[in-house]
């Protein structure tokens, strides 16, 4: 019985690899470049000049970053999005302050400092720029964020 089972189990496999081989080829972001050379440079985007902030799709978006940070420092000793957008920054850069969320711990405790899982802006927030979507897809923003 157990032989049976193992003899089925792998005709499936094999079936299911045949099957694979006759579809289309995987089409990859690198193109035909194989994994083992190097890729051609992806061309460099134009960012948006510095502007207002950009309107959020869905419900808990980052807020997307509406100018060039090309050259920001953020590591361990420095934070160049704090010069501006710190709590005591931020009335005289006319920027946007740091949101109270990022002064709490996993636990929701209130922190005095920002938290270190908070501290890397670039893990979330993104700069915007005027680029067509790399792969397609049908998202639709919800209508009660957008107002439309």
């Amino acid at each position: 019985m157990m032989k049976n089972i193992t003899a089925i189990a792998v005709l499936l496999v094999t079936v299911g690899f045949g099957t694979q081989l006759a579809a289309e080829p995987i089409s990859s972001l690198r193109g035909a470049t194989d994994i083992d050379q190097d890729s051609s440079a992806a061309a460099a985007k134009r960012y948006n000049k510095d502007e207002e902030p950009i309107a959020r799709d869905y419900v808990q978006q980052p807020p997307l970053i509406p100018h060039k940070i090309k050259n920001y420092r953020i590591n361990l000793k420095s934070n160049k999005c704090m010069s501006c957008h710190s709590w005591s920054n931020y009335r005289e850069a006319n920027a946007t302050k740091i949101s109270q969320t990022h002064f709490e711990s996993r636990d929701k405790n209130v922190l005095a400092n920002v938290s270190a899982r908070r501290y890397f802006c670039t893990q979330c927030h993104v700069p915007q720029v005027g680029a067509e979507p790399l792969v397609e897809n049908s998202f639709q923003p919800v209508t009660a964020i957008t107002g439309k």
